[in-house]
């Protein structure tokens, strides 16, 4: 059973992991008015991948028989100067989630709540990944910042994102 302490916070993250759905939708928008199709697929399906972590999240709560309650999602900006700039933010972004998410493990510490602290263990490897993966193609974003084609070519190789489909029935 959940502490009402770590309900509210698990409430808060599905809250913040929608948000962050939500801000990558938008940058995916943006992606497709400047006619970067790759771009904008690798954000779209960055929103699809925060829904499913809100989604577990969600679940868990009603697992250890808390209540999800959800409330009104922030809006995202909607407006970049440039890629770099949408890789600048998305680097930040996963940043601040990553220390989201090890506020609830030293919460779920602090209430003695083991089942939590388990099950946030995956989050704290995910942002690993999440930022890594940002960072990667941010470094690429600024290696090629005055070589013509340059974003061509991240563009392209963003398009071939993949993701696994929780369902298990291979890629999407």
């Amino acid at each position: 059973m959940l502490t009402p302490k770590m309900q509210e916070a698990l409430n808060q993250q599905v809250n913040a992991e929608m948000y962050s759905s939500y801000m990558y939708l938008s940058m995916s928008g943006w992606f497709e008015d400047k006619s970067l199709a790759g771009c904008a697929r690798w954000m779209r399906m960055q929103a699809q991948e925060e829904l499913m972590h809100a989604m577990k999240i969600y679940d868990f709560i009603h697992e250890r028989g808390g209540r999800a309650q959800l409330r009104a999602i922030e809006e995202p900006p909607g407006n970049w100067d440039s890629a770099l700039a949408v890789f600048e933010n998305v680097l930040s972004h996963e940043k601040k989630v990553t220390g989201l998410i090890n506020e609830l493990v030293d919460l779920a510490i602090q209430e003695k709540d083991h089942a939590s602290n388990i099950f946030l263990q995956w989050f704290v490897t995910e942002q690993v990944e999440e930022e890594a993966s940002a960072d990667a193609v941010l470094q690429k974003l600024k290696l090629t910042a005055d070589a013509p084609g340059g974003l061509f070519a991240i563009d392209q190789e963003l398009g071939q994102r993949t993701m696994a489909c929780p369902c298990g029935q291979g890629q999407v």
